[in-house]
Formats: structure tokens, C-alpha cells, sequence
């Protein structure tokens, strides 16, 4: 039988099990019968046919591995299906929905604000078995500053810092952890596993929680329309971020991070009320009103 093969001769509950196998293989390198009881409401029969009908669609897709009993992508992998990129990155984002948060909880490699630009489905493929399995990659990245240059990177998480999606990698060229715009990686190739100082546990940033303390801008004729939008308590808004997605919130929300709240309050209608946090921080590059 062909990949070109219709899938709608097919019922559709079985073409939900196909998907998702196709699923599995594509963003997390591998999937077993028991992820498709986890799933699915189905017996293990059941199971047990839709990835022998799968092998017969893709033989080239996956293989048995008789030591963890699960089927594993192989360098000949092609999509069964069309995933289309705004709906994996929410699933992602989600936990791909009930019962597969045992293959990844929800918003533990992929955290999403606002969609907006996308990557391809194959880049966010790669980085997510990357992450997943703890890999290394190799890329060509386009940056602002430096242009097109090779990277060897180990990402650990996607995130939607509002506008677009960025990877959080060890960069092994700067020896630090890094934020990279995913629509500038170009050539994503998987390498070997990385070591644990270069994972996401060893990512301070990543780990540190900061609780900021939001207000209306002094400037304001009438804060309380603003305490009302962001519904704060006592004229004032707590929130606890990781350290690395700080600088992407109160950028996005407009935040005056100033020590003397001198930037334009229509521009900037919240105040950071407990600017002397900016001085913890690794990085101030993207607090508005604090000077790089």
C-alpha cells in the first residue's frame, strides 16, 4: 500500500490513531502501544493494528526497538499526515492534548503566549526531539548582530514570547544559555545526546523564579482604569515569571522598568514597583527604560 494511499477510506476514529502515531514519531522520535492506550479509549487490539496498518502505509518510518518495545523514527522519516504549524505549536504548548502528557507535560518544553510567525513543521520537528531526547544540534543561524554563522546548540524549551517563537539552547559557541528566534534556524540537524551541564536543569535562569509587582503608571489621570484591565488587587498586580521570560513580559506589556518612572504613561501604562529586581537579573537587554 502507498504513502499516497486516500486516509479518508479509512473511519475516522482510525485516522485520529494514524495521526497521532505519525504524531509522536515526527516531534518526539519514537511511540509504543501504550501511548495509544493512554490516548485513545480503544483495547489493545486495537492498538496493535492501527501500527501494523501504520508500518504498512510508512515501512520506512519507523522501527522496532525489541528492547524498549517502542517504535522509533528513522532517518528515512516522511510525514503521513500535514501538521500544520499553528495548531502543533498550540498542542505542543498544551501537552498535544489529554493522555499524551506522559510523553511531554503541558508547557514543560513548549510555552506559548500569542501565535503569531511560525516556524516550518520540520524545524519544530527536529528541536522538539532534540529536546526531548536531550540532543544536540547543529544549525545555520541568522542573527542581527553577527549574520549567518554555525551553532551547536542544545535546546531545552520552545516559547512564544508574544510576537515569535523562540528556542532556549545552550549555546556551546558562548558557553551560556540563549534565546534563538526558531524562523532564523536554518539546516537543523540532530547530534548526540548532551551532558547534563548543558541541559535545562543547569539553565539558572531557566530555574530562578522572580515575583514581579506591577501598578499603574504614576503619570496615569486615571490608574484605575488600568488596575481594572489587568484585574489588580489593591490597586497592584503579583506575578511570579522564570527569570529568562522577563524581560519578554514586561516588554510585551509594556512595563516602564525605570527607577523614576519617567517613560510616557499612553505608551507605557504599568510600572515595575519594585524596580531594585532589575539588578538580580542576568539580562536588562529587554526592560523597557533600562539602559543595556
Amino acid at each position: 500500500m502507498s504513502r499516497l494511499d486516500d486516509l479518508s477510506r479509512y473511519p475516522h476514529a482510525q485516522r485520529e490513531r494514524l495521526a497521532f502515531i505519525d504524531f509522536c514519531l515526527y516531534y518526539f522520535g519514537e511511540v509504543s502501544k501504550t501511548d495509544l492506550l493512554r490516548q485513545f479509549s480503544v483495547g489493545s487490539a486495537s492498538c496493535t493494528r492501527d501500527l501494523a496498518l501504520y508500518r504498512e502505509l510508512a515501512p520506512e518510518n519507523l522501527e522496532l526497538r525489541h528492547q524498549t518495545k517502542r517504535y522509533h523514527i528513522t532517518p528515512s522519516f516522511v510525514p503521513l499526515c500535514n501538521h500544520e504549524p499553528e495548531i502543533l505549536l498550540s498542542r505542543l504548548s498544551q501537552g498535544m492534548g489529554e493522555g499524551v502528557n506522559q510523553i511531554s507535560p503541558p508547557g514543560e518544553h513548549c510555552v506559548d503566549a500569542i501565535r503569531l510567525i511560525h516556524p516550518d513543521s520540520n524545524t519544530i520537528a527536529t528541536l522538539m526531539r532534540a529536546i526531548t531526547q536531550r540532543r544536540a544540534i547543529s544549525v545555520r543561524y541568522h542573527s542581527l548582530s553577527s549574520g549567518e554563522t554555525e551553532r551547536e546548540l542544545v535546546p531545552h524549551v520552545l516559547v512564544n514570547n508574544g510576537h515569535r517563537w523562540h528556542v532556549r539552547a545552550y549555546d556551546r559557541r558562548h558557553g551560556e544559555f540563549r534565546d534563538f528566534v526558531t524562523t532564523r534556524l536554518l539546516q537543523v540537524h540532530e547530534l548526540a545526546q548532551a551532558p547534563n551541564t548543558e541541559q535545562r536543569e543547569a539553565d539558572s535562569a531557566w530555574q530562578r523564579q522572580v515575583t514581579l509587582t506591577l501598578v499603574p503608571h504614576p503619570a496615569l489621570a486615571h490608574p484605575e482604569a488600568i488596575a481594572l484591565d489587568y484585574g489588580m488587587t489593591d490597586g497592584q498586580l503579583t506575578l511570579t515569571v522564570r527569570e529568562a521570560l522577563v524581560g519578554y513580559l514586561l516588554q510585551q506589556w509594556r512595563v516602564d522598568c525605570s527607577p523614576d518612572a519617567r517613560l510616557d504613561p499612553h505608551s507605557h501604562p504599568l510600572r515595575l514597583a519594585n524596580p531594585e529586581l532589575v539588578a538580580t537579573l542576568t539580562n536588562c537587554r529587554l526592560l523597557p527604560g533600562v539602559a543595556p
